[in-house]
C-alpha cells in the first residue's frame, strides 16, 4: 500500500469523511420528510424548497462517499451526533433547517478542512471549504423563507412584484399572490416570488405583455440567447428542476 494510501487509512479526514456523508444522507432524509409535511399543509413552494435542497445534499454525501473509494469493501467506525427533527409546525422545519446548516457551514466543515489540510489532503480540505459554502447558502434560504412565513409573508408583498406559479409557470406583478392560478388553477401555495426562484431572468407580467406584442424584451444575461418558442419550456424545464414533484403529475 503506498504512502498515502496508508496515511489516509489511518487519519482523521477518513472519520470525518464518513461523519459527513451520514450528516448529508441524513439531511436528505430529513428534508424529504419535511417536505411531505409542507405538501400536507398545502405549501407547495416550501415543498419545492426542501426536494430541492435534498438532492443537492445527496450530492454532497456523494462527493465525500467517493473520496472513500480506497477503503471500498472495508468498514470505518465512527460516532456522531444527529439532530431529531420531528415537530408539528413547519416554521420549525424551517428553523431547524437553518440551525443545521449554519452549524456544518460555521464548526463542522470548517474543523473538517483544517484537519485535512493539516494530515496533507489538501483536495479534500478544499472539497469541506467549498461545500461549508453551499451550506452556508442553504442557511440563508431556509432562514428567508422562515422569516417569510413566521411574518405572514410568503404570499404577500409590501410593494408590487412578479409571483410565478410553479406549476405552470404563470407569471403576474401583484402585492399579493393570487388565490388560485388563473391558467392552471392550482391554489396560491404553488407561487413563488420571481426573485427566489432557482433560474430568475426576467419573470414580471410585463415581460409577457411584451411577448404578445410580439416584440423582442429586454431581458436578462441568462435568458438574452433564447427566442420567445423556446421560453415557455424552458419555465417547464425550470420548474421541474425546483420542484420535481410537482410536474411529475404533467
Amino acid at each position: 500500500m503506498p504512502d498515502q494510501a496508508k496515511a489516509f487509512a489511518a487519519s482523521q479526514t477518513r472519520e470525518n469523511l464518513m461523519r459527513a456523508f451520514a450528516g448529508e444522507s441524513q439531511a436528505r432524509s430529513r428534508y424529504t420528510i419535511a417536505a411531505g409535511i409542507a405538501h400536507k399543509s398545502g405549501l407547495a413552494v416550501i415543498q419545492g424548497l426542501f426536494l430541492f435542497t435534498a438532492e443537492q445534499e445527496k450530492t454532497h454525501a456523494k462527493q465525500f462517499y467517493r473520496q472513500l473509494h480506497d477503503l471500498s469493501g472495508q468498514t470505518v467506525r465512527v460516532d456522531g451526533t444527529y439532530p431529531v427533527d420531528l415537530y408539528t409546525d413547519l416554521l420549525d422545519y424551517l428553523r431547524a433547517a437553518q440551525h443545521n446548516e449554519y452549524q456544518e457551514w460555521e464548526h463542522d466543515y470548517a474543523a473538517f478542512a483544517r484537519t485535512a489540510m493539516e494530515e496533507g489532503f489538501p483536495l479534500v480540505g478544499k472539497l469541506f471549504e467549498n461545500i461549508a459554502g453551499v451550506e452556508k447558502l442553504h442557511g440563508d434560504r431556509f432562514g428567508r423563507y422562515a422569516d417569510l412565513l413566521e411574518q405572514e409573508q410568503l404570499f404577500v408583498s409590501d410593494v408590487k412584484e412578479a409571483w410565478m406559479c410553479l406549476h405552470c409557470g404563470y407569471v403576474v406583478d401583484a402585492t399579493v399572490a393570487p388565490a388560485n392560478c388563473p391558467v392552471c388553477r392550482h391554489p396560491q401555495g404553488y407561487f413563488i416570488r420571481a426573485e427566489l426562484t432557482p433560474f430568475r431572468g426576467d419573470l414580471s407580467a410585463n415581460y409577457y405583455k411584451s411577448i404578445k406584442s410580439k416584440k423582442r424584451p429586454e431581458t436578462g444575461a441568462l435568458f438574452s440567447f433564447l427566442t420567445n418558442k423556446q421560453l415557455f419550456p424552458l419555465y417547464f424545464r425550470i420548474t421541474s428542476l425546483f420542484c420535481p414533484c410537482l410536474c411529475a403529475k404533467l
